[in-house]
């Protein structure tokens, strides 16, 4: 009787958010999940995603209630109570930090608008905004799981991480949250590889779990730092190159001045944007780009949404 009446009680927690114009929560959510594929980042006209929350998880959806040029997003957390402030509190912070919402990217818009060539695109994707993996080892764990691999087998293997080791809200059908680093720490090699992970892959994931929960790798520290410097710590984990470091540093730490130059997409996608008639190499991109400096990375994500639309995954206008 009296648990019959505590949950009576339970108000869900919901809470609205109101981004700086434009803004649009499709685009930014396809920008964060690239595939159908990925079944951690879904979508289904509203966005959901499990997210750890005080060491267990909850399931939290996002929906886009106002327009682009009047933004309004309502995010609603069916297992936490609306009472429950530091929850409540620690979810608002990690759906900002998900899709972008506090970015301000005017600087941005008057950068693209100054080039023919990225005030089309600028203009076709409006209210797009730079996602961001809620903490560094999810960042890192996307890099590994995509090294050398096709975006569609990464995605899979992250899948099955997350299936593995990831906590769930206890609701049948609920999306799991992404593990934390102590659960992929404490899975063997073995249960890495029954996953399919090769040896070496298991082996970074597990170097990267230690690094973390023992604090060599700090992710406020790596803040703090200026590019080369926080590359200098990403690259000094074993596992983690150049490539690696900048998909972390842009996908994970919103550094918007990186584009990753040594992505074959992203360098594919860069040549027949800028009509190029040979693979440009990773010092000229850098060149090439320096007019949209520090927002080469909002480039890279309008380009990467540019080929989701040409696959037919985007409503565009």
């Amino acid at each position: 009787m009296e648990e019959e009446r505590l949950r009576a009680r339970h108000v869900p927690a919901s809470f609205s958010l109101y981004p700086r114009s434009p803004y649009r929560l499709d685009l930014t959510v396809w920008a964060l999940r690239r595939r159908d594929r990925n079944q951690i980042d879904r979508w289904d006209g509203a966005y959901e995603r499990a997210l750890l929350v005080g060491g267990h998880a909850v399931t939290v959806r996002v929906e886009q209630l106002g327009s682009v040029l009047d933004p309004v997003l309502r995010v609603s957390a069916p297992e936490v109570d609306d009472g429950a402030a530091d929850e409540v509190a620690e979810i608002r912070s990690q759906v900002v930090r998900l899709l972008g919402v506090d970015v301000d990217l005017g600087p941005f818009y008057d950068l693209a608008d100054a080039h023919p060539l990225t005030r089309e695109i600028k203009d076709r994707f409006l209210g797009l905004r730079p996602p961001r993996f809620p903490d560094l080892f999810e960042g890192l764990a996307n890099a590994v799981a995509n090294q050398q691999l096709s975006l569609e087998v990464g995605l899979t293997l992250l899948n099955r991480l997350t299936a593995a080791f990831g906590r769930t809200a206890g609701t049948p059908g609920d999306p799991s949250a992404f593990p934390a680093p102590e659960a992929v720490l404490a899975a063997s090699l073995d249960d890495l590889r029954r996953l399919g992970f090769s040896t070496r892959k298991a082996d970074y994931l597990h170097s990267i779990a230690e690094a973390i929960t023992a604090g060599a790798l700090d992710e406020a520290e790596l803040q703090r730092a200026d590019r080369a410097e926080a590359t200098r710590r990403l690259v000094a984990i074993r596992g983690v190159g150049r490539w690696s470091a900048e998909y972390v540093l842009l996908r994970g730490l919103g550094r918007l001045d990186v584009y990753p130059g040594d992505d074959v997409g992203a360098r594919t996608k860069l040549r027949r944007f800028l009509g190029l008639d040979h693979d440009p190499g990773y010092d000229e991109i850098a060149r090439r780009l320096h007019p949209w400096h520090p927002y080469t990375g909002m480039l890279y994500f309008h380009l990467l949404l540019d080929g989701l639309a040409e696959r037919g995954k985007l409503t565009i206008g």
